[in-house]
């Protein structure tokens, strides 16, 4: 059995809690088979950390995810804390985790999994087959940079500014990420910015150019404009592997993305910051992108395959457990084939079942698989 490995849980808010749940039980179901062993830690984060300490997330809480060898994340926010101030709010906890465990890379796949097919808008040819990664940059641009705010202007008028900003390190360290991912994959990046428009965008295809020519010579680099990438992602997805972009670009792309797949709920995340030469450690979050869903929390008909596919990732890129995470994912994929959904994918002719009937589907397909 593979050595302990600290793992820190942040269930958080709304449906957090309850996706989160369905890990435990796949967490459990490896120790019993020896497959692997886990130090767990759990926490409150968002809301929960605000009800109970008065901020979305403490300095203990931080300093555990530090110590961590990686951090699974459910989902923070709700109706309840939406009068709370700006700097208060429930999603202070995930920015404030990114800035203190400098998580640079946000790791967003879109995959149609092939009893899903009907699920995406797109045509059934149009995105059979799609396998493609986002790699977007998370701490820096134009939600981080100086100067931003609102001021009054001498005639009576208001005015907001943000500051799109980038530096060559910060750059090159996303790009280096999605080289580094392509080559594991088929190959290929396609760097997205707006270059013939914006300064910083100019900047990011020269940098990536150089790292690409410098670092990378055997993948195979093209640039594309942010706006054409949204369009074709929407004709012709399956043309990209990996696309490396900005902190805004990549926000609104992989949304996008997200959507050719059919549904949020079966989607993961990760974040990733640098590896620390002493320890060899990772700074790592990871997460599914579905959000805190509100209006379904406590009726246990979320989907909690977000969450345990992000658990995947987080085997496969911080425990290097590539066959433990490829057999979630199977069981994943035979399970829906199987004919079974939760309410965000249901499909004509398919058995609709809650959270706990999926999750202990997904047991029993892994029993089958580890046999």
């Amino acid at each position: 059995m593979p050595a302990n490995k600290k793992l820190l849980l942040l269930p958080g808010d709304g449906v957090g809690p309850e996706v989160m749940h369905e890990v435990r039980r796949v967490i459990d179901w490896m120790a019993r088979r020896r497959r692997a062993s886990f130090e767990l830690a759990e926490d409150l984060v968002g809301g929960a950390a605000i009800d109970a300490h008065g901020s979305a997330i403490s300095a203990a809480t931080v300093a555990r995810a530090k110590e961590a060898d990686a951090v699974l994340f459910g989902s923070v926010g709700g109706p309840k804390w939406d009068t709370l101030g700006f700097d208060n709010r429930p999603e202070i906890a995930i920015l404030t985790l990114r800035r203190e465990l400098g998580l640079y890379a946000n790791l967003r796949p879109a995959i149609v999994l092939d009893p899903l097919l009907d699920a995406s808008t797109l045509k059934p040819d149009v995105v059979r087959g799609l396998d493609l990664m986002i790699v977007r940059e998370s701490t820096g641009g134009i939600y981080f940079g100086e100067p931003r705010g609102v001021e009054t202007l001498p005639d009576g008028q208001q005015r907001g500014f943000n500051t799109e900003t980038y530096t060559t390190h910060e750059i090159e360290r996303v790009a280096r990420v999605a080289f580094e991912l392509a080559r594991k994959r088929q190959n290929r990046v396609t760097s997205v910015e707006k270059a013939n428009v914006m300064e910083s965008g100019l900047l990011w295809r020269q940098v990536v150019t150089a790292l690409a020519a410098r670092e990378f010579p055997d993948v195979t680099l093209s640039h594309m404009y942010a706006d054409n990438c949204a369009m074709q992602l929407v004709r012709n997805p399956r043309q990209f592997d990996v696309i490396v972009t900005s902190n805004l670009f990549g926000d609104l792309l992989s949304d996008l993305a997200s959507m050719l797949t059919g549904s949020l709920g079966m989607l993961p995340s990760a974040t990733l910051g640098d590896t620390d030469p002493t320890t060899g450690r990772r700074y790592a979050l990871y997460e599914p992108i579905h959000g805190s869903a509100p209006d379904i929390a406590g009726r246990g008909i979320a989907n909690p395959l977000g969450q345990l596919l992000s658990f995947a990732m987080l085997l496969r890129h911080s425990f290097a457990m590539e066959e433990d995470a490829a057999m979630i994912e199977r069981a994943a994929t035979n399970v829906l084939a199987s004919g079974l959904r939760t309410a965000d994918v249901m499909a004509p002719g398919a058995a609709q079942v809650g959270t706990s009937v999926m999750g202990e589907s997904i047991l029993r397909e892994l029993e089958k698989l580890a046999a």
